[in-house]
């Protein structure tokens, strides 16, 4: 971390040069986490709500709200811009060639979408190494893992966000799939949502992208807040026909729940081509653009007879 504790500035001192670590992978379990903290040269953030921090959070982490990676509540999807995440990521202590661990709430299988959001966003940002720890705070409880209640100040980096848009879809992306290319334009919310039945608050209207499918995200869960694992990840999208399209566009309602289907898809599962579109169904209707809204039978049916032809 940027914070150095005393011991670390006497190891610095003495011209000891610290080594970044390797991570786990996307995921990593407590006791991994643990680890990593303890052999240092590793960034914590914890993108809980301040008051939550302050009652205790992995020791090191510096606190980093999920509303810093976010829009304005018209359009919470929104990507803040470069110089935005810029000003966010240099207050945070964090650099492109440092390891960094996404410790979130897990509250439940919706909370996970925070940690994905804020990890497609860092990535996105240039930031390479990073893992989640897999079923938040609370699987780091149960696990009988120590918190701190002592507020982590980071130094400053100089880090400078140019956004890579490798993984990111955009109106004009979503568009063009509507065209014709070989796209499967997945939405990450309850049946629900994709047949009209409810909607978003923010958005002009219920309803849906045309000729999408749906996903839900929580599917990527067996049980509690934890997600599944990479080889699991791999089985169920096969089973799901997820694999085969040229691209695959995730989306929501707001980027939140479409981030679960991307990181399980393309961090997970290891499936190329794989984006979020992050202002979603809220961007996508208050744009005024064409909805979909037919119910789920009729919707199922029409996929099948397209499928035989």
């Amino acid at each position: 971390m940027k914070a150095l504790a005393p011991a670390s500035f006497f190891v610095l001192a003495l011209g000891t040069a610290a080594t970044a670590q390797t991570l786990p992978g996307p995921l990593a379990s407590p006791q991994e986490v643990s680890d990593l903290v303890a052999a240092g040269n590793v960034d914590v953030i914890d993108i809980r709500a301040e008051d939550a921090y302050a009652e205790g959070h992995v020791e090191g982490a510096v606190n980093a709200p999920y509303g810093l990676f976010r829009g304005p509540s018209e359009n919470p999807g929104q990507v803040p811009g470069e110089d935005a995440l810029t000003d966010t990521l240099q207050s945070l202590g964090l650099e492109t060639g440092t390891p960094v661990v996404i410790t979130y709430q897990g509250s439940d299988v919706s909370d996970f979408g925070a940690a994905a959001r804020v990890y497609w966003t860092l990535k996105s940002s240039g930031i390479e190494d990073l893992t989640i720890l897999n079923g938040g705070l609370a699987a780091w409880s149960e696990a009988d893992m120590a918190l701190s209640q002592d507020a982590v100040t980071a130094e400053a980096s100089d880090i400078e966000v140019t956004w890579n848009d490798q993984w990111t879809a955009s109106a004009e992306d979503v568009q063009t799939a509507l065209e014709g290319d070989d796209t499967l334009l997945l939405d990450a919310r309850p049946e629900s949502f994709w047949n009209g039945e409810q909607s978003h608050p923010a958005a002009a209207k219920p309803g849906t992208l045309p000729q999408s499918q749906y996903f839900e995200h929580a599917n990527w869960f067996s049980s509690g807040p934890a997600i599944i694992d990479a080889e699991a990840a791999r089985q169920l999208a096969e089973e799901n026909e997820l694999t085969g399209a040229d691209n695959l566009i995730s989306f929501c309602n707001t980027g939140h729940w479409a981030a679960t289907n991307w990181f399980a898809l393309s961090e997970l599962a290891e499936i190329e081509n794989v984006k979020l579109y992050p202002e979603s169904m809220v961007g996508w209707s208050n744009a005024g653009y064409e909805m979909a809204n037919v119910p789920g039978p009729i919707r199922q049916l029409w996929f099948q007879i397209k499928s035989v032809f």
